[in-house]
């Protein structure tokens, strides 16, 4: 689309009034969701958009404008509306744009848009009946499947100019079981970069069905244990820890704002020797990956602590300039609609060297958490709290029986110290980060850790 435009005088009319740099960003996708709820199909949507947003920074300010009216006339006319909310140095430099750089992308077996809107249904509608009849103590079930597929263009004052198409399909259900006056919540999900052969690795019935063995599974358990001790996180509770206790702390937005524990702790010891962190956007066909960020920067693979000890931040475009550096291709946004801020990929904690069965064997006494719910940090303080939607005691060694109503609280930076092992295994979780607003698909992983002391809370 925008190929086909004078976009040099589009930018230029953006920076008439002053600025240092000037982006116009295209969007035009597509999207299914389709939701089963207690039986029936509640929701079926297939939406399209289509529209483009300029953006101007000025003196570390930004101006931004959008609009569904994708012509060049409108284009000009958002600039000038743009441009006037712009006081600077006026850009006096020459914009030459180069050839575009497309990205070539992951090869995708089946489109989305191949797959016909009852096959779709059908998926939902058949994974809903089946975690409904996976026990008599089901009385709620949600399933859920969404697939997206968007053509991007950004041509910026810098001269450059890239293109990329993004494709992301995922599936999630939510079961409810109870018994007597105990009710516990079943929840999983899968999700990649993918097309539909997403269901060729794990099917949606086998995902439906899951989530309702662990709400069934937690209904017999008894309260867990409330008190300091030690914890291992499995690697099948994805990377929820990690993203919440450093990952956000690390966006240089969060840093720059003086909103962060970790802010002016560049070369610090931050965490234990054993943890190292990285931020991959470059993982093939993980939820988080691109090629492209919603800036035209290429995804990177950022390591953000090495050996416990920090290594940097996140940057986008805008806060890169205020620190004098590069952008890491961290610059994303749900839309043409919002302005692009600081936001995490993929991100983990490198596996280590150790079995994931020595780290249990290593504890006499402790809970392991094999599924991480909700939870919520204090970025400032580093201070957190999660809920355990699947966690079991270690007694002598071993993994014994189930508990359930466990939280974890702690101090990120203080938790990150005491991981003593990091297993040799790695595990991926999937979700929808939202900040300001915005709502991004991401993943986050890490390997089975030990971590010495934590706060659980429970029974007393």
């Amino acid at each position: 689309m925008l190929e086909t435009m004078d976009t040099a005088a589009i930018l230029r009319r953006a920076l008439s009034s002053g600025g240092e740099f000037a982006e116009i960003y295209f969007e035009e996708g597509a999207a299914t969701q389709v939701v089963a709820e207690d039986g029936k199909i509640e929701r079926v949507l297939c939406v399209s958009d289509r529209g483009a947003s300029i953006r101007v920074i000025s003196d570390f300010r930004t101006a931004f404008g959008y609009t569904n009216d994708v012509t060049e006339k409108s284009l000009l006319e958002l600039a000038a509306s743009v441009s006037s909310g712009v006081q600077g140095k006026l850009f006096n430099r020459n914009i030459v744009l180069s050839p575009s750089v497309t990205a070539t992308g992951l090869p995708i077996r089946r489109h989305p848009d191949s797959v016909p809107l009852a096959d779709k249904v059908a998926l939902v509608a058949g994974a809903e009946k089946a975690a409904r009849r996976a026990s008599a103590s089901v009385r709620q079930v949600m399933t859920v499947y969404r697939d997206g597929v968007a053509k991007v263009q950004t041509v910026n004052s810098c001269g450059e100019f890239t293109e990329s198409v993004r494709i992301g399909t995922m599936f999630a259900a939510q079961v409810v079981a109870a018994r007597g006056d105990v009710m516990q919540t079943g929840y999983e999900s899968s999700g990649a970069c993918r097309g539909f052969e997403l269901f060729e690795e794990r099917s949606a019935i086998d995902t439906a069905v899951a989530a309702a063995a662990r709400a069934e599974m937690m209904l017999s358990a008894r309260r867990a244990p409330g008190g300091m001790m030690p914890v291992v996180l499995s690697s099948a509770a994805g990377g929820t820890m990690v993203h919440e206790a450093i990952g956000h702390g690390l966006e240089a937005d969060l840093v720059q704002g003086g909103v962060s524990v970790y802010r002016g702790r560049v070369g610090e010891q931050v965490a234990s020797k054993l943890v190292t962190v990285v931020d991959d956007a470059t993982i093939p066909y993980a939820r988080g990956s691109f090629y492209f960020d919603s800036e035209g920067v290429h995804g990177q693979k950022n390591i953000l602590v090495e050996n416990g000890i920090l290594k940097g931040y996140l940057y986008d475009r805008l806060t890169a300039m205020k620190d004098g550096c590069d952008s890491t291709g961290n610059g994303r946004r749900e839309s043409y609609h919002a302005k692009p801020i600081v936001r995490m990929t993929n991100t983990l904690i490198a596996p280590g060297a150790t079995p994931p069965e020595e780290i249990v064997r290593s504890v006499s006494q402790g809970l392991f958490v094999r599924k991480m719910g909700g939870g919520q940090v204090n970025t400032v303080t580093g201070d957190f709290m999660f809920e355990v939607s699947e966690g079991y005691l270690i007694e002598n060694g071993a993994v014994c029986e189930p508990v359930r109503g466990a939280t974890l609280t702690g101090s990120g930076p203080d938790v990150l110290k005491n991981i003593l092992m990091v297993g040799s295994d790695l595990g991926f979780g999937i979700g929808t980060c939202g900040k300001e607003g915005q709502g991004i698909p991401v993943s986050d992983a890490q390997p089975t850790l030990l971590i010495s002391g934590m706060t659980v809370g429970g029974a007393v």
